[in-house]
């Protein structure tokens, strides 16, 4: 029997600005899919990172499906009546159109979705990420699947050695799914050259080559895109298994101790670095800074077990050190050069319109 493990996370109001959820909040999410969801789902589990709600749920209806889906859309519905009744802030912020279509892709919640046979051990890590884009995912999903510096499988392991198969997208193309498919080792330069720009090709998913099964899934809304504006940053989610024919669950950590920099912070529109924090880590300084965090389980029978916080152990407060460290460098700068995102994620604020009268005031000098 395939399993399906679907995640689906959404910003529906905080406490105190952009920092978590209410308690009220994230019972009523936990209600609405014990009350509704009995039919539809093998078991589930209410996570929050930063100010964003994360369902993660089994059930063997495959990906893509239309009630799974419309259950998630409805329980961040119901939670947003909680959390205008409490006054929080941004209460439905991410719930971008006013009714269901069938998939919450395209409407604001971030989702990723995997369809498998377990294995008789199948271990799962859920990445969650808040205050930055999708492309966060890029640099520790290409060097924890595809470099030997960060996954020792690839030397020892004969089942990895073939490498894996990457489907990336450009996710500034919005009339479709507009996607690559590119295979390590073989074409490890091509994958660098897309996935260094992180703002416009995103990792989407990851196949074992050596038997076909997927490895990796990232959520790809980007939400100015569906907008046309800035309304807050996308907070992807990736699901990974790992161990056996995927690298190990250690493997696949490996690369977060970079804490390596990507786009969001405060107003999504800074340079920062990704600091690993704590199951319900709050957001703070500067509204920020981007923040991830990874929560290790087993699924058996589509059952998860209890989870484990794989950023809580000692070395993480190291690295959590260090992020502050580089997030204080790079604020030192302010809003100068390198500090700041891209013209091309800018345009979706306030500074165009800004430039654009300020345009009309130059001259030619003679």
């Amino acid at each position: 029997m395939k399993i399906t493990v679907s995640v689906i996370k959404a910003d529906v109001g905080s406490v105190g600005g952009h920092n978590r959820p209410s308690e009220k909040l994230l019972q009523s999410l936990k209600d609405h899919l014990k009350e509704h969801g009995q039919r539809l789902l093998k078991d589930y589990k209410i996570t929050s990172t930063g100010d964003d709600g994360c369902l993660l749920m089994s059930h063997t209806k495959g990906v893509d499906h239309p009630d799974i889906h419309r259950l998630a859309w409805q329980a961040f519905t119901e939670a947003t009546k909680v959390a205008k009744e409490q006054g929080l802030y941004g209460a439905g912020q991410d719930l971008l159109k006013d009714a269901f279509s069938g998939n919450v892709r395209g409407m604001g919640p971030g989702s990723c979705e995997m369809e498998f046979e377990e294995r008789p051990s199948e271990p799962l890590v859920l990445f969650a990420c808040d205050k930055t884009d999708p492309g966060a995912f890029n640099y520790p999903m290409f060097r924890g699947f595809a470099d030997p510096f960060h996954n020792a499988g690839l030397l020892l392991a004969p089942d990895m050695a073939v490498g894996f198969e990457y489907t990336i997208m450009d996710v500034n193309y919005t009339e479709g799914d507009r996607v690559i498919v590119l295979n390590v080792p073989e074409n490890y330069y091509d994958m660098a050259v897309l996935l260094r720009d992180p703002e416009h090709y995103v990792v989407e998913s990851v196949k074992a080559r050596s038997t076909g099964d997927v490895a990796a899934v990232v959520s790809t809304s980007r939400l100015h895109n569906i907008a046309g504006k800035y309304t807050g940053k996308d907070d992807p989610v990736a699901l990974v298994r790992t161990q056996k024919q995927f690298p190990s669950t250690g493997e696949i950590l490996s690369p977060y101790a970079t804490a390596h920099f990507v786009v969001g912070d405060n107003r999504g529109s800074h340079i920062v670095p990704l600091m690993p924090c704590k199951q319900g880590a709050i957001i703070s300084f500067f509204d920020g800074p981007a923040i991830v965090t990874a929560l290790g389980l087993c699924i058996h029978n589509g059952i998860f077990t209890e989870g484990v916080d794989l950023f809580d152990q000692p070395f993480w407060d190291h690295i959590r050190n260090k992020a502050a460290e580089k997030t204080m460098h790079i604020r030192d700068q302010g809003f100068f050069g390198a500090a700041m995102a891209t013209m091309e994620e800018l345009e979706y604020t306030g500074v165009v319109e800004r430039i654009k009268a300020l345009d009309k005031k130059f001259k030619i000098r003679k």
